[in-house]
This record gives C-alpha cells, structure tokens and sequence, in this order.
C-alpha cells in the first residue's frame, strides 16, 4: 500500500481537537469529532490492507493481530505503567477502585463497555477517569477482531456481495445511532454497533478504490473542490458543533463525510493534500496515537490534585506537554516494537500476555480492596464511608425522583401540611426540613431535572429531549390538579437549581407543544403564574433557592482534603467565585421575593465574602451543589427549616408579646417584630394577633394570603 503523507496529516487534523477540547478550549467546541474522524482513518487503512493482502492470497489472522499488538499495546500499556503511581497518590478509594476496573477493561477491550456502565461521556466525574479516553480504542479493537474475520467469509462466500453487505451494515448502524442519540445516548456514544457506520464509511471508500483500481482519476477541480469542502466540513463541526449537540447521530455525518472526502479526492496534488502534508502536520500526525494517550491521564491526574478547578492555562499546558511526551513514547517505545527486527512474534504476544496479565491482576486487587483503601491518611475513612457522605440525597424515596407517586413512601402522612415540589434541588431539602420536625406532615412530589413550572419545562438536548420535556409538563400538571382537589396542603416548597432554564441558550417546551427560546422575562413571568396559581388556592408558597456554587466538586472537594489530611476550609471559596449562572438564578430569585417568600440558602452557608462547605466536620454538600444528608439535617435543625415555613414562632411573637398602652408604641411594635421577621417575605400573619388593635402593618401579606387565614 503506497505511503499517503496527507493520511498522516489528517490525523494531526483528528487529534489536535480532541486534546484541547478536552482541556476546556471554548473555542473547539466540538473537538470530539476528531475521534470520528480517526474511525473513518482507521476503517480505510484496516479494509486497504486486509482486502489488498487477501487479493495477493498472502493475508493472515496471525499477522493482521501481529501488526495490532505491535501498533496500539506497548504505547497504551506503557501510559498505563506510568499513570500507576499517580493513581496510587491521588485517587481516593472510590476513584482508584473505578481506575483498578478500568485496567482490567482496557487489558480485555471493553473499556467502552465499562464507561457505557458507569458514566455518560459529557457528565463531570467522566474528566476525572484516567482512562476515559481508552473507550474509543475499545471500540477500535472490537471492530479489529470481527471486520477480518467478516471480510474473509465473505471473501470466500460472494466477495461481489462484500461492497453492498458493507453499505447496509452502515445504513443499519446509521439508523440505530440516530435513535440511540434520543433515547440511549450513553450506550449510543460508547457502543461499536452505533460507531460501526463510521469506520465503515472509511471502509466504504477503501473498496471503491480497490475496486476502481487506477480507474478513479477525477479531474483536478473535482479533486480540489471536494477536498477542500471535507475539510471545511471537519473544520465546522469542530468550531460549530458543541456537548448539546446529539452525538453520534446524522450529525456526525458532517466530520465523517468530510473525512471521507479528504481520502478520497485531497491527494498530494491537491491543495488541502500539500497542506496536511506540510512536515508540522505530517509529524504531529506521526505521533498523534502516543498524544492521544497521554492527554487524558496528564488531564485527569491534575484535576485529582487540585482542591481547585485548574484553570484552562494550566490544562492548556498540559495537554500542549502531552506533545513532547508522545515524541518520547513514539522514539523509544512504538518505532521499536514495530520493527520485527527488534520484536520477533513470539515477544510481541508473550509480552502482551504478560502485560495484560499484570494489569488485569493489579485491577482484580484494586477492586477486591475497595481501591486499596488502607492507603487513607484518615484511619476512618474508608470508601463505604465516602459512599454514605457522597450517596444520593433523593428525600424520601427513590421512588418519589421519576414519576407523580402517591405511594406511602412518598409521604408523611395521608393529610400532609407540606408539599415539596421541584427537582433534586427540592428532594435534598426534605431531610432539612425533617431534622428541624421530625413529626412534620409533608408529601413529595419530585422529579429530576424539571424544576416547578406549570405550563414549560426544559428541553435540554440529547439527553433530556422534546419527549422527555412534555413528561416533565404531564408531572408538573399531575401535581397542580392534585393540589386543587387536596385540603390539607397549607404550603408549598418550592426548589430548582432553575439553571436549566436560565442559562444562556436554553430552551422549553411550552403548554401547547411548541419550543421556544428561553429568556428571564418569560421564566419570569411562568413562575410567577405558578406561585399565583398556589395563591388563589389558598396555599402559601415558599421558594428554596439553590446553595451557593463554584462549578467544583465540593463534596468530593471535601473528601480529599480528608483523605490528605488537609483543613477542610481549604474548600471554602470566595462569593466571587461563585458561578455567573449561580448569580443570574439569585437576581431571577430578587424579582421573584418582591411577592412571594423567597428562602436564600446562600444567606445561611455564606459569612461575609466566603461560602462555608462544612459546618465543623459535617460536609455541606455532597458533589457541586446538591446538600448532602447530613448537611441538609444540620442546615435544617441550625435554621429551623420547618418553623420558615409555617412561621408558627412569628405568629406566637404577635400573640405573647406585651401590649403597650400607647398606641403609637404598639404599632411601633408590631413594625419592629414584622421587619425583624421580615414578614414581607417570610411571615404569615395570624390575624387574631393584630385585631385586638386593629393594626394594619405595612406589608400585603394579609390582604394577599385571605384564603391562607382563611384556611387557619
């Protein structure tokens, strides 16, 4: 097969995104293409020399393996030799116990399987996974153990049938992964069977040539044109494309076609073909399997290390160090086990046994010992005990998270005073407000994600798409209609992070089926319809907001600095670090307690200009920004959680309270205990209270809470 330089600088075109993507460069917001585009590169090359050897009756399962090991293990298990001892010093025991499997699942190819299982690709903690990125080499192998095997069959059954065999396993795999994208995106990004259509474009390609032979000669312009639009369409969907975007799916047509387009017309008289010839592209494509080894670890390793989120210049660094790294690995460890003459056969498999023995022996030990948990500085901190700090604050019930459940588990009791309703951000608040009584009569009514809005909810793309909205909108009405027929509800709790419907580029699905852009005013105006709509009911709403943010892991922030022996203080951070989507939910928050009593969690966890993580030994949240369970029952029982919402301890202020003779006095009085309790906001007046003098204060709660008093 003739040397294509071009091929070389395409993969620097594939590799380069996905580095600096992945260390946050705005700008290459869809970087991750570069992995499609490496898929369309592998499965040409792969079907090339398969087919071309097999027409010389000279291909062999041995050899095609050989070549394998040769290419993709000794750089992969060196990186993973080198990752052991960082691993050992930075990863708390969950993390090193999820590292110890991933050494099995890269030794075994299915790392794909194993992060399909454990994570989404897009989430947080998927940054903090070492070997994360060995997912698309999984992908890769499994392909490399069944295409041959395919090919030779078919070879040898109907070798014209392979070419149309070929196209309608990639129409197949097309479809699946367009439908996987909407309702299985994790297993659609991680699985071969929705990738095979990739690779199977390249492969596509590879046997028209071979079959054109030296009968596919387009003229110039034609090679120019089409070469130039492939690399304009990889370019878009780097610049253009972003984590919303759903993936694969028929989008991920625009970087592969455009691939595909490259290798076929962009050869080296062309103009795209002398410029991803040029000796930059040509070196960086050179290297670029040994740089898209070591990027991730570099990455990952000092994520773990910091109590800080680094900033993007120091990732930036990193990733630009993990170029000279892959020089160093391809000089000294790839050219040296790709010659045969230093390697015979017999040493390339033995040493790959053995090194995968190794790997899969040292991962059996990490999961068996609950990520060598002995390694903890703090005797007591073993990871069933980072579990229970880090487990799911769903509330009452896990039950309660999905759907509109009126189940004895998702209540207190069969009249309940309380309602919570909301999100996640609702559900953490229910162990507060039980720790502050544990006899209080609540019921929940909760689902992740869609926050408490009557006529929209959030669409947010591929994962919480146009289905998932309108369940959203049937939950949120299922409650409404609920609380009309309910009599005992006197308040309700209202929470969301509301993130989802005020950051930048958000959508929702409206009432009458329609999407729209979201914006403040209408988010605005939506809530407050909602809360109205309590009002007119006669049940008095009280709105949580969310607890103050960074965007960093706290909760985990707070186990490492346990686990290394550090001041959890080292936690705390500065109200200007806070998140700009954090401060734009509190200014929607301060329109919003204009009318309706509004609770500011921040005003509880933040002492002057910095926001506590902990209280003591007690850690506030348990990730970025849900209240873990024994923050949430501190917070709860220190701020008495309940008594903010049913205000008896105001109105019992009103009642026992002297009565002072003169009447100017008296109402300055009731002024003083309405401002103290900041009644406008918070209160709910007992009007026995104020009729003994026929008071009137200041604020409108009485003449907007008629039903409320009504009601009592």
């Amino acid at each position: 097969m003739k040397y294509r330089s071009e091929i070389d600088g395409l993969r620097a075109i594939a590799v380069l995104p996905v580095i600096f993507f992945h260390a946050g460069i705005g700008i290459l917001s869809g970087g991750y293409v570069g992995v499609d585009v490496f898929f369309v590169i592998s499965g040409f090359l792969i079907t090339t020399i398969i087919l071309s050897e097999i027409q010389q009756d000279s291909f062999s399962l041995a050899n095609f393996y050989e070549r394998r090991a040769r290419r993709i293990l000794p750089a992969l298990f060196f990186v993973m030799l080198v990752s052991l001892p960082f691993a050992w010093m930075w990863l708390l025991p969950s993390d090193m116990k999820d590292f110890a499997k991933s050494l099995i699942a890269v030794s075994t190819f299915s790392s794909n399987i194993l992060f399909w299982t454990e994570t989404g690709y897009w989430e947080a903690s998927s940054e903090l996974k070492p070997m994360l990125h060995t997912w698309s080499l999984a992908v890769e192998e499994q392909y490399y153990i069944f295409f041959p095997l395919f090919l030779l069959i078919m070879w040898k059954i109907r070798k014209r049938w392979i070419l149309s065999t070929v196209l309608l396993l990639a129409l197949i795999s097309l479809a699946a992964s367009q439908w996987g994208a909407y309702n299985k995106p994790t297993a659609n990004f991680f699985m071969l069977p929705t990738r095979l259509w990739e690779l199977a474009i390249g492969a596509l390609i590879a046997l028209y040539l071979l079959k054109a032979n030296t009968a596919f000669q387009p003229q110039k312009w034609v090679r120019e044109t089409f070469g130039a639009i492939g690399l304009f369409m990889i370019a878009y969907a780097v610049f253009m494309f972003d984590e919303t975007t759903p993936f694969p799916s028929v989008y991920t047509l625009v970087p592969t076609v455009g691939a595909g387009l490259v290798i076929l017309f962009a050869t080296s008289t062309t103009v795209v073909g002398r410029f991803l010839s040029t000796k930059l592209f040509v070196g960086v494509g050179l290297i670029s399997y040994s740089i898209y080894l070591w990027h991730q670890p570099l990455l990952a390793f000092a994520r773990h290390g910091s109590f800080d989120k680094p900033s993007t210049l120091v990732l930036f660094a990193l990733v630009t160090l993990s170029i000279p790294l892959a020089y160093l690995s391809w000089r000294f460890i790839e050219k040296p086990f790709r010659t045969k003459g230093v390697f015979n056969r017999k040493q390339i498999f033995g040493l790959s046994a053995t090194a995968s023995a190794a790997f899969i022996a040292i991962g059996v030990s990490g999961v068996a010992s609950n990520g060598f948990e002995q390694r903890a500085i703090q005797s007591n901190l073993t990871m069933d005990a980072i579990d229970k700090r880090w487990r799911v604050n769903a509330g009452l019930d896990l039950k309660c998270t999905e759907t509109f459940n009126l189940s004895d588990e998702c209540n207190t009791s069969d009249k309940p005073q309380i309602i919570i309703w909301g999100d996640s951000y609702a559900m953490h608040l229910v162990k507060g407000i039980m720790a502050s009584k544990p006899d209080a009569k609540i019921i929940q009514m909760t689902k992740y994600v869609c926050g408490p809005f009557t006529n929209i909810a959030p669409i947010i793309e591929p994962h919480y798409p146009v289905g998932w909205a309108k369940e959203c909108l049937d939950f949120n009405q299922q409650v409404q209609q609920w609380l009309v027929k309910n009599d005992s509800v006197k308040y309700a709790v209202l929470s969301s992070p509301f993130s989802q419907y005020l950051a930048e580029g958000s959508e929702v699905l409206l009432a009458n089926g329609e999407r729209a852009p979201a914006n403040r005013a209408l988010i605005t105006k939506e809530f407050e319809n909602t809360l109205e709509a309590l009002v007119n009911i006669g049940i008095k709403p009280i709105v949580f907001s969310p607890p103050p943010a960074n965007g960093i892991n706290l909760g985990r922030c707070l186990t490492r600095a346990d686990w290394k022996g550090k001041a959890l203080d080292a936690c705390n951070f500065n109200k200007d670090k806070m998140l700009d989507i954090r401060q734009t939910v509190y200014e929607f928050l301060d329109t919003i307690e204009d009318k309706y009593q509004v609770v500011r969690l921040d005003d509880y966890m933040c002492e002057s200009q910095e926001c506590n993580t902990h209280i003591d030994s007690t850690y506030l949240f348990r990730d970025e920004g849900h209240l873990s369970h024994e923050g949430t029952a501190l917070l709860g029982k220190k701020y008495n959680f309940y008594e903010t919402i049913v205000e008896k301890q105001i109105a019992e202020r009103l009642i026992t309270e002297p009565k002072l003779t003169d009447d100017t006095d008296e109402i300055n009085r009731v002024k003083r205990v309405e401002v103290e309790a900041q009644l406008n906001k918070e209160g709910v007046v007992v009007l026995d209270a104020l009729k003994t003098k026929k008071i009137e204060p200041e604020s409108e709660v009485i003449s907007n809470n008629k039903k409320q008093f009504e009601r009592e």
